[in-house]
């Protein structure tokens, strides 16, 4: 909510600047998000007064004006503004002065061939209004040479975020209530006299919803004049960030953004019969003054006349019925509408408006005829007109709510010492009524008031949360017991390890289109909802990369070259008991270039199976898996592409992972370009090692002799898996071979056909003491013996 420190200080006399009244309503719980200084944007420009205006010779709109500006020689100005005139004031921007309308930095400059020493200025360009037809006339009066800022006495503008539970202070009276009761300045109540009227309304009013419309006041006023508002009204809404509109608009908004109370007023001429409250009918259609025609149901109140309906209650009134500039005759409408109705009504018809905001908050029931009756003299005074009698149908709810309250609750609750009279004078200053026996009775407007302990949150918020001493919890003596289970150090090495290799972490739902879960499901049971926020949301996922590679598509289509995104969740499913089965999950997906162009590398270059791979392994191993024991597999599910994907697995069913290239068909089906790679880390499958706990490194401790390596190359079947070959090597000596890679693989001449030449590399690593050459010449014929249980034979 907006509002300038100038419209507070109507309601609050205080010598406290914009800053300390800052910090007060933060003290108190009204979170200031931002304060803006009119006066900055009007720095540069200064009252000014034309001397001579003569025509333009070289156009015939424009006219070249001779300005006073208090300081100095005249300026001369070329101006285009019909109303400019020799002995007139208005607003001066002097070179190097930005126009807040349009962010404009002004020049010294020739304008059809005349130098322009700056601009006279628009309402417009000032923001100060929206009229643009001619620029700013100031009064006779106005000191010439006077910065605009001084004198247009531009006032501090707070932000303030209310939070759901004070709708009471959705109006700056409330806000004002609040800082008198934490001690800034005093309060200046607004003096309201009930205005009888001249003779009876000569409408019907009556609501027949009164569920849903408790209350519904209204008088006529005839013989308005629905012209512009006053300046001083203005200023206020537009600091509020309102747009003027007429002045009987105007002061309805001015009612609501003051007070808190929305209002409506309609265009007498446009009515039929009665006015009245009541449940649309299933299929009622409504043109808003938003231009959007709304389908209306029978669980929604409406205002409405014999004709139709003019008004979705409490939210939005209707574009035919609302005044004009024409208008003479009004009917004012000021309700008390059901806080829920008026919820759902809303969400429904996905409309939002700030009349809704502060009704399904909840207004204050006791102020219908204080607010009818301001809304009255303000229109008789800016518009002129006669009253009616003031017609009241149906009751608001008013019914006081007591609480007996005891003031030592404020210790044992709030943690800080408050005096009684201090607790009491508290209350008192935020409009509770506190007997001598502590039976506090709450003001109607207090929606969130229901118990003692609100009470106590109210004292001890205006005494002062920074009173509230800080006091540490006991701490049991010793190391303390740790609370996360295996999973949770899991999940948080995972998450730095993966953002450590360039991964970026998603956050995605939880919920997918049936097809899409279809997919992914390898015809396990789903979880489907009966009742889904969408039905793009229905099907709980089986696979966590379905909401990544959705993800990834949309950084595409936004331009993004290249996507690398994993995410820690759960996958669902339903358990053969019908329970949810829940399994916690890594998903990685890499789309686009792993590589952009450039001069030295080339091409760009993309991501491939290897990849993939490659993420696998480096995840599992973070996880604390011995990924030397892993054995690489295929059947990594019909997601993928057959030629290049696989599992990793312990054992030949113990699944931890899967990863590879997606498949054309699974690209398709979410309408993405690719090639796309995924990995999946099965968490679930990871087993605990003994003892408890997941697996986790063996200290490191250096060898004490020094490693050495040797070169075999093999001839092997070009259907063999290289990874098979180089585990069989592995486990051929167990306690001096320590590693094998592969390093070269070659097929072509030289190696006959159906054949490949697979170059690996073994290091071995001696224990107490060297190897000797007989020790390496028997741990190398082990090699080759273990190859050729695989068909691999040594080349020569």
């Amino acid at each position: 909510m907006k509002f300038s420190l100038e419209w507070l200080k109507y309601f609050l006399d205080t010598q406290a600047d914009a800053a300390e009244i800052a910090a007060a309503l933060n003290r108190i719980g009204h979170e200031v998000e931002g304060i803006e200084d009119p006066a900055e944007k009007l720095s540069g420009f200064r009252v000014a007064k034309v001397l001579t205006a003569k025509p333009h010779p070289d156009a015939d709109k424009l006219q070249v004006l001779t300005v006073e500006t208090g300081d100095g020689d005249p300026l001369q100005v070329v101006c285009g503004a019909p109303n400019a005139r020799a002995g007139m004031l208005g607003v001066l921007g002097l070179p190097g002065v930005v126009v807040p309308a349009n962010g404009m930095e002004l020049r010294k400059s020739a304008i059809r061939g005349v130098e322009s020493n700056g601009m006279m200025c628009s309402v417009r360009e000032l923001e100060l209004g929206d009229e643009h037809d001619g620029i700013i006339e100031l009064p006779e009066d106005a000191p010439v040479g006077q910065s605009f800022a001084e004198y247009h006495a531009a006032s501090p503008v707070f932000d303030v975020a209310i939070t759901p539970n004070r709708p009471d202070c959705m109006g700056v009276y409330g806000i004002a209530r609040d800082l008198v009761a934490a001690g800034v300045g005093t309060f200046n109540p607004v003096a309201i006299e009930a205005i009888a009227g001249e003779g009876a309304c000569p409408v019907e009013i009556r609501t027949d919803d009164p569920d849903g419309c408790p209350a519904f006041y209204g008088r006529v006023i005839k013989g308005v004049t629905n012209g512009s508002s006053p300046a001083w009204m203005q200023r206020r809404l537009i600091a509020a960030g309102q747009r003027p509109i007429s002045a009987i608009v105007d002061i309805t908004n001015y009612l609501m953004l003051a007070f808190g109370r929305p209002a409506h007023a309609y265009d007498l001429a446009k009515l039929t019969g009665a006015v009245v409250a009541r449940r649309a009918a299933n299929g009622e259609t409504v043109e808003a003054l938003n231009e959007k025609t709304y389908t209306l149901d029978e669980s929604m109140t409406v205002i409405a006349d014999d004709a139709g309906v003019h008004d979705i209650a409490g939210i939005m009134g209707g574009e035919h019925s609302g005044v004009t500039d024409a208008t003479t005759d009004v009917l004012l409408e000021i309700a008390y509408f059901d806080p829920e109705r008026i919820s759902v009504t809303g969400r429904k018809l996905g409309l939002a408006s700030d009349a809704r905001t502060r009704f399904e908050r909840g207004v204050d029931p006791a102020f219908l005829d204080d607010g009818l009756a301001l809304l009255t003299e303000l229109i008789l005074r800016i518009c002129g007109g006669k009253a009616s009698e003031v017609v009241r149908a149906g009751s608001p709810p008013i019914a006081p709510k007591v609480i007996a309250f005891d003031p030592s609750l404020t210790s044992r609750l709030g943690g800080i010492e408050v005096d009684e009279a201090e607790q009491r004078r508290i209350l008192t200053a935020l409009d509770f009524a506190v007997a001598d026996d502590w039976q506090v009775t709450c003001p109607p407007r207090r929606h969130d008031i229901e118990g003692p302990a609100d009470l106590v949150e109210e004292v001890v918020r205006i005494h002062g949360l920074d009173a509230v001493q800080s006091t540490p919890l006991p701490r049991a003596e010793g190391v303390a017991t740790p609370t996360a289970t295996p999973l949770q150090i899991i999940e948080r090495k995972l998450r730095r390890s993966a953002a450590a290799r360039g991964l970026s972490e998603a956050v995605t739902w939880s919920f997918l289109p049936v097809p899409q879960a279809e997919h992914f499901a390898d015809e396990a049971p789903l979880w489907v909802l009966d009742n889904p926020i969408s039905e793009d949301m229905k099907a709980m996922r089986p696979s966590l990369i379905p909401g990544l590679l959705s993800a990834a598509k949309r950084n595409a289509d936004r331009g993004a070259a290249s996507s690398r995104l994993f995410e820690i969740g759960r996958r669902y499913f339903r358990g053969a008991d019908g329970a949810s089965d829940e399994r916690p999950t890594l998903g990685v997906v890499m789309a686009g270039e792993k590589r952009a162009r450039g001069w030295a590398s080339g091409k760009a270059a993309m991501f491939d199976a290897f990849d993939a791979k490659a993420e696998a392994l480096a995840l599992l191993e973070a996880a604390g898996v011995p990924t030397q024991n892993l054995m690489v597999m295929g059947e990594a599910g019909a997601q993928f592409h057959p030629g290049q994907s696989g599992t990793l697995r312990l054992g030949s069913k113990n699944v931890l992972a899967r990863f590879g290239t997606l498949h054309p068909t699974t690209l398709k089906a979410f309408d993405v370009d690719g090639p796309v790679m995924a990995v999946e880390l099965f968490l679930d499958k990871i087993p605990e090692k003994r003892g408890g706990g997941s697996f986790a490194r063996s200290a490191y401790a250096p060898p004490a002799l020094q490693a050495i390596t040797r070169d075999f190359a093999f001839l092997v079947a070009s259907d063999l898996a290289t990874g098979e070959l180089v585990r069989t090597i592995k486990g051929a000596d167990k306690q001096a071979i320590v590693d094998a890679r592969v390093f070269d693989v070659f097929a072509g001449q030289g190696v006959p056909e159906g054949k490949t030449s697979v170059a690996i590399e073994v290091t071995l690593q001696p224990g107490e003491k060297s190897f000797t050459d007989a020790e390496i010449k028997a741990v190398s014929e082990k090699i080759v013996a273990a190859a050729a249980k695989r068909g691999a034979e040594l080349r020569g």
